[in-house]
């Protein structure tokens, strides 16, 4: 027999999937749910986690739980991320440092000057991704590095993962919804380690596409 928490999931979920509950809505507040159901105000919110951790809803801090828009998917391909007119970019730089992770993660020695560009994507107003962009201070290109023009080797590694309580916060995302953690170094021909990047998008409307290019050898036939 389910629980009340996912008979209560259940029914608020058939309500977003067939558009009573619209895109963007606000849920009534959780005492009136609770009362509503007739549960306790922790059996309500355990119900709104399992729909938070579906992403059909957000909890926005004083504001309360809204259906969430659904999010364009965004393909990441080739260092980069596939153009859509309907997202755009803030960018903040800031001089920092090299320490902790960032120094083997460069390959610099410590404290070596480096410029990072904070890089937040937005869908309207909802946040959709984050990107952390180091490159050191004397390669500083004059627009944002991405990808850097002077690359010669690129090397990515992928990870799904939960978000960081700062990654969950700057997403608006369920601490559970798991999310695409990509980390890119390029080096230029003489090795040397020209950007590091750290990019994070929502694991439910991100998709990372991989592309193979074989060569084949004509075989030499002695005659």
């Amino acid at each position: 027999m389910p629980s009340l928490r996912h008979t209560i999931a259940a029914d608020l979920r058939a309500q977003i999937n067939t558009g009573y509950l619209e895109a963007g809505a606000r849920l009534p507040s959780e005492p009136r749910l609770a009362a509503g159901y007739k549960v306790s105000t922790p059996t309500l919110r355990n119900a709104l986690a399992l729909l938070q951790a579906e992403g059909l809803i957000e909890k926005i801090h004083g504001k309360g739980n809204f259906v969430r828009r659904p999010l364009r998917r965004l393909t990441y391909t080739d260092g980069r991320f596939t153009p859509d007119a309907d997202l755009h970019v803030t960018i903040r730089t800031t001089n920092i440092r090299a320490r902790g992770d960032l120094i083997p993660l460069l390959k610099v020695p410590s404290r070596t000057p480096l410029t990072e560009f904070l890089c937040l994507t937005h869908q309207g107003e909802r946040p959709h991704s984050l990107a952390r962009i180091y490159v050191p201070r004397d390669l500083e290109p004059a627009e944002l590095p991405w990808p850097h023009p002077g690359r010669a080797e690129t090397r990515e590694v992928v990870t799904a993962r939960l978000p960081t309580p700062e990654e969950a916060s700057t997403l608006r995302l369920s601490a559970t919804l798991a999310v695409l953690a990509i980390t890119r170094v390029s080096a230029d021909i003489t090795g040397r380690v020209i950007e590091a990047a750290r990019l994070i998008l929502p694991g439910d409307c991100a998709e990372a596409l991989f592309t193979t290019h074989h060569t084949t050898k004509e075989r030499r036939t002695e005659g």
